[in-house]
This record gives C-alpha cells, structure tokens and sequence, in this order.
C-alpha cells in the first residue's frame, strides 16, 4: 500500500470524525477539552508531533518541486488535515 492510499483511507474517516464533532458539540465543545490539564497535554502533544512532521515535510516537499508553505499553514491551522493532505495529493508512485 503506498503513501497516498494510507493517507486516504485515514483522511476519509478523520474528517468524517471532525464533522460530527463539529455538528455536536461546536467548535466550544472542541475547545472545552482543553480546559483540563489532561486536554492541554494532549493537545501540546498534538503540537510537538505536528512541530516534528514539519520537520519532514519541508524537506520532502522541496526535493519533489512542490512547495511546502500550503501545507505549512494548513498544518498550524488545521492540524494533522495538512500532512494528510500532503500525502493524499502527491503521486502515487511517490515513495
């Protein structure tokens, strides 16, 4: 299975699970999750691990002529929909 199917088949799902998270409970329902400590460590989680992608996707985006900034900001305002992105658009026969 290469790159862009597994980004597929975790994307579809994923935004799927983001809809009805949103049709429920609201981006406040989203945003009371952090008002724990428990959610703040999530979501710092979240930030070092979407911080240490980047550090991959640069690179990989130059060396293939694709530009990295789309997916740069897309990743710091969606989250982990950039990377998915990323994967999902590239060719298939990409490593």
């Amino acid at each position: 299975m290469n790159r862009r199917t597994l980004a597929l088949l975790i994307l579809v799902p994923f935004a799927a699970l983001t809809a009805w998270a949103l049709m429920n409970g609201g981006i406040t329902g989203i945003l009371a999750f952090h008002q724990s400590p428990g959610g703040w460590q999530v979501f710092v989680d979240l930030v070092i691990a979407l911080g240490l992608l980047l550090t991959f996707l640069v690179p990989h985006a130059r060396a293939r002529g694709r530009n990295p900034w789309p997916w740069v900001v897309m990743t710091l305002a969606l989250g982990s929909f950039g990377p998915l992105l990323y994967l999902a658009s590239g060719r298939s026969d990409d490593d």
